[in-house]
């Protein structure tokens, strides 16, 4: 689960006229036609008010409706607002929305009751699907909107890892190496191993105090709320091991008695490391989410730590919130031994995948119109330009695009990673339980950051009740 206040990624030219994405449209032949029977239909959307639903609002909307003759109305609102609206109307079939916005995380809920429609068989009509549309051409990140069976409930429009960033300038800088080899006898580089991690946020925490500056060699997002679990579950157990929250999902149980890790040896190391590692993060980081996270590695007094990368295009390109552009560069995170080979086998994950894609509800009243629309979004021809405005990419053919190679360098290799090493990370596991589930976990978690329990404590105790909350809730 990312953070839910974006701002505008790169200044959005939304005085574009639409002409403009028309010479991108690689079939317009095909669209008129296959928009004839649906033209002077309205379809009405509901989205979050993020950098990529905005362009697509500002921008791909009007390019449409001029093109296609079918009028699309577009909200673009709060997460919260959001959620509540889309939520309502597939609760009572209203069919008041024909595309909502499926944040991956949540996806799950929604197939549990039966509110998507399978887009499979819209994938497999030609009459309805632009020749060029190419499936396979989407990242792994389509696969977190399948159901058990391969159905597909959503197509992913935007994308974006959690992943290690780091001040280049100060892992470059000559006299900062020299004194980082002195004291550890390593040469000071992107970190492999969670013990070289400890030491350079150690390093330059301590390097600040002699320097007389304000310089952290870690951030985290350790607020007493719900970003506080998702960091342990997304970002901290991953590459050490620990894989899907700790839960077995042959059996949704979590507990090692009873076929999960939640409460394993690993799980409690990583709890401790993290614990531990806040010594070496900013005196306010207990008060920090995902956004104050973002906001203070921008501010330049953090030298390395994790970040959901839809804030990378601000870091890396908005003067009046970053002082670190041009400074950063994008790795993937350390790993415990056999991790990375586990990954690299499909066998688990280094990190979180993100982001969000557009799907029909069932009770929509014009799904052929709306599967058209989506298409829209998501076509080969206009993905570079869309990374332009808001930093995602969810094809692989655009990685290839002299676009992409620019923005690459400006975000410090942030889509190499992506391209390279984006199906090591993974989104959310199969879990419609998992909001109950977060609130347990941050019940427990947050008492051992705050020292109240020990992480051996914590994870006994909270394995033992997730435990009785699945089988409560029927699993």
């Amino acid at each position: 689960m990312r953070r839910r206040l974006l701002t505008v990624v790169f200044v959005l030219c939304f005085l574009l006229v639409p002409t403009m994405v028309f010479a991108q449209v690689a079939n317009p032949d095909w669209w008129k036609k296959a928009a004839e029977p649906y033209k002077g239909v309205v379809i009405h959307g509901v989205s979050e008010s993020t950098p990529p639903s905005k362009a697509i609002a500002e921008i791909a909307v009007p390019a449409f409706e001029e093109l296609t003759g079918i009028k699309v109305e577009l909200e673009t609102t709060s997460w919260d607002e959001m959620y509540n609206k889309e939520i309502q109307d597939m609760q009572a079939g209203a069919g008041i929305y024909d595309f909502v916005y499926l944040e991956q995380d949540a996806v799950y809920s929604y197939m549990e009751q039966d509110w998507l429609t399978d887009l499979t068989p819209f994938v497999d009509n030609a009459d309805l699907t632009e020749p060029d549309f190419d499936l396979p051409d989407f990242t792994s990140f389509i696969d977190y909107f399948k159901g058990k069976d391969g159905e597909l409930y959503g197509i992913p429009f935007e994308a974006f890892l959690k992943t290690y960033i780091y001040r280049t300038d100060l892992f470059n800088d000559s006299d900062i190496q020299a004194a980082f080899k002195e004291k550890y006898g390593y040469d000071l580089a992107v970190p492999t191993t969670w013990e070289q991690y400890e030491d350079i946020a150690k390093f330059f925490t301590e390097y600040g105090k002699e320097k007389g500056i304000e310089l952290y060699g870690h951030v985290a997002q350790a607020k007493t709320h719900p970003c506080l679990a998702y960091e342990l579950c997304e970002t901290i157990w991953p590459p050490w091991g620990v894989y899907n929250w700790g839960i077995n999902l042959e059996n949704m149980r979590t507990s090692v008695e009873n076929g999960g890790t939640l409460n394993s040896d690993t799980a409690k190391e990583a709890l401790g490391w993290y614990v531990d590692m806040l010594q070496y993060a900013p005196p306010g980081v207990r008060t920090y989410t995902w956004d104050e996270a973002a906001a203070v590695f921008g501010t330049g007094i953090i030298a390395q730590g994790f970040l959901y990368m839809e804030n990378l295009g601000w870091l890396a390109h908005d003067p009046d919130r970053s002082v670190v552009i041009g400074k950063v560069a994008i790795d993937i995170p350390p790993a415990k031994p056999g991790v990375m080979e586990a990954a690299e086998a499909g066998e688990g994950y280094i990190g979180y995948y993100d982001g969000g894609a557009w799907g029909i509800p069932y009770c929509s009243k014009n799904k052929e119109a709306a599967w058209l629309f989506i298409q829209w979004c998501t076509r080969k021809e206009w993905q570079p330009e869309f990374a332009e405005l808001a930093t995602t990419v969810v094809r692989k053919s655009a990685f290839e695009d002299p676009i992409i190679d620019e923005l690459n360098v400006a975000m410090g290799g942030y889509y190499t990673v992506m391209q390279e090493k984006g199906h090591l990370f993974a989104g959310c596991p199969p879990l419609p339980m998992q909001t109950p589930l977060n609130e347990l976990y941050l019940q427990w978690i947050s008492r051992a950051v705050a020292g109240e329990v020990s992480p051996e404590e914590c994870l006994d105790n909270l394995a033992k009740e997730a435990d009785e909350l699945m089988e409560e809730l029927g699993y």
